[in-house]
């Protein structure tokens, strides 16, 4: 339709110079009445138009303004929003005009007018109605909840539908896609994790991308992994993070446990001043509405020995002749080396110390040492006290007195023995029932006697001693009694050297020595050595001669 362009009038009046001025022939055409272009592309606008003969062209333009009232209506490219954007091609004389629309953005939607203007005065046209532009951009349509599993379908959506056939192009994270493009749209099938990341659309051959949008597949918790900080070797008293890392959409619910037990919560769990208490298996736990999952790791703390202890095997009574385990046991990281001590001397090492057929003199005060790099300790000492029978079992005689008829010998009974003995039993050589009783025994009579000490654990007998017992008859005996010892032979040695000095002396005194075989009290008494011996003793008798007034009434 061609719209005649006139001063301004009422539309009545509008008609009747339609009516005087109806031989003339005019029109305007549009090659499109609609345009739908994307943002940031170009657009071109192209009419064609026919005015009365014997008028002449004198300016062709589009213009955005069709009031009938308005004489000058502005030419497009005047607008300063269209500086460097607008392009005319054509001229006026082919009957053909093309406006040219670069980088078109959302404000250029509008209807858009082609207009002559011939060099009669009321001969100005303009093409009534005009071509729609409307200008869009695209938007990506996606689910506002996707799981892993789910079959996902987004749309690249415009205000309109594009003039141009559009062929779309995907992207995810800005990069390319290939497959499941189907027109506007981008079929993902199955997604997983890995289809979560920013989509945008756009047109092939044009520059214009879509504002992207956020994909997010949630998963469950894959399974979660403990870091421990600081790494290698934890020793107590140093302070240690553990940190739980676990992929998960939406983020997962951190919990912490020690063994089944709930020690905290959040990402990072910390421990200060770490000790062996805080050895053991820990856990955390990633949980979201999709499932859960647990690591597993386990804290291994160094510390020094905290302790040592000594325990004894069998418990109870030692006696000798046993066999008997010391067992240290020792709390540490990494496990100590155990030493074992009596008194202040190395004996041993190793967890375990055995003594097989122990005896007194395994007796004693013992300990074991636990070491490791971080430190040392020791255990208290334990005594091993060892029981055993009587042993040594000797006879001592109280005193070397003159022993006559009528007087006794005291005999005392030793011994060594744990715990010490109490009973004592007296015996005569060959007689099978004891004389006595008690650790000592007055004898009153000649004889070889013996002791035996008991304790619980056993009995031993001591070697014979002698006892030599006179008549009261004017001879006076004395008894030594000794123990085969060293001392005593030396004693027996001297003895006998000073009898053979006295009999020494006696001879030369006397013009001759008489030896009698029988005592005979009238007679004069000479010096005798008798010498008796058993296994371990040696009894010594010397028999001294009668007093003179003896010798004198015997003569």
């Amino acid at each position: 339709m061609c719209v005649r362009m006139a001063p301004p009038l009422a539309l009545v009046i509008l008609l009747m110079i339609h009516r005087v001025y109806g031989h003339y022939s005019c029109g305007v055409s549009y090659s499109r009445s609609h345009i739908c272009a994307l943002k940031d592309s170009s657009v071109i606008m192209s009419c064609t138009y026919t005015y009365p003969t014997g008028y002449q062209i004198r300016r062709v333009f589009w213009t955005k303004s069709h009031l009938l009232n308005n004489v000058e209506l502005p030419d497009v490219s005047n607008y300063p929003e269209y500086n460097l954007r607008f392009y005319y091609y054509g001229y006026k004389w082919w009957y053909y005009y093309t406006m040219r629309l670069s980088h078109v953005t959302l404000k250029d939607s509008s209807m858009y007018y082609c207009r002559f203007i011939t060099n009669v005065h009321a001969g100005n046209w303009i093409g009534y109605p005009g071509v729609t532009l409307t200008v869009t951009d695209l938007q990506v349509e996606s689910p506002e909840r996707v799981t892993e599993g789910d079959s996902v379908r987004l749309t690249c959506k415009s205000s309109c539908t594009l003039t141009d056939r559009a062929t779309f192009i995907w992207y995810r994270n800005s990069q390319p896609l290939t497959t499941g493009i189907i027109g506007n749209q981008l079929n993902l099938w199955r997604v997983n994790r890995e289809d979560t990341g920013r989509y945008s659309c756009g047109v092939y051959g044009q520059s214009y991308i879509s504002p992207a949008v956020q994909l997010n597949v949630r998963y469950s918790p894959e399974n979660p992994v403990i870091s421990i900080s600081p790494s290698g070797e934890i020793v107590s008293g140093n302070s240690v993070t553990l940190i739980c890392s676990s992929d998960s959409n939406p983020p997962a619910e951190i919990s912490w446990f020690k063994g089944g037990k709930f020690v905290g919560s959040g990402r990072i769990y910390s421990i200060s001043k770490i000790s062996s208490d805080d050895s053991g298996e820990y856990k955390c736990r990633s949980i979201n509405e999709h499932g859960e999952k647990y690591s597993a790791v386990t804290l291994n703390i160094m510390y020094p020995p905290k302790y040592a202890f000594l325990s004894i095997s069998p418990s109870g009574e030692i006696v000798s002749g046993d066999s008997v385990t010391l067992i240290c046991s020792s709390d540490s990281n990494p496990p100590a080396k155990l030493y074992w001590f009596k008194g202040g001397t190395f004996v041993g090492s190793g967890r375990i110390y055995s003594i097989s057929k122990i005896s007194s003199d395994d007796s004693g005060e013992y300990k074991c040492r636990s070491r490791n790099k971080h430190g040392v300790i020791y255990s208290d000492a334990v005594t091993l006290n060892v029981m055993y029978p009587p042993r040594n079992v000797s006879v001592l005689i109280n005193g070397s007195g003159e022993i006559v008829s009528g007087d006794s010998v005291t005999l005392i009974c030793s011994s060594d023995s744990n715990p010490p003995a109490l009973n004592f039993s007296w015996f005569k050589e060959n007689e099978s029932s004891a004389v006595g009783s008690g650790q000592s025994f007055s004898a009153l009579q000649s004889g070889r006697f013996y002791c035996q000490a008991h304790n619980q654990h056993g009995s031993q007998r001591s070697d014979a001693v002698t006892v030599t017992v006179h008549d009261d008859d004017g001879r006076i005996v004395i008894v030594i009694a000794a123990s085969s010892g060293g001392l005593f032979i030396i004693i027996i040695i001297i003895i006998l050297l000073l009898l053979f000095i006295i009999q020494g002396k006696m001879v030369n005194k006397r013009p001759a020595i008489h030896e009698y075989e029988n005592d005979n009290p009238g007679a004069n008494r000479y010096r005798t050595l008798e010498s008796r011996s058993s296994d371990q003793y040696n009894t010594l008798t010397t028999v001294h001669p009668i007093p003179a007034d003896h010798q004198s009434g015997s003569s």
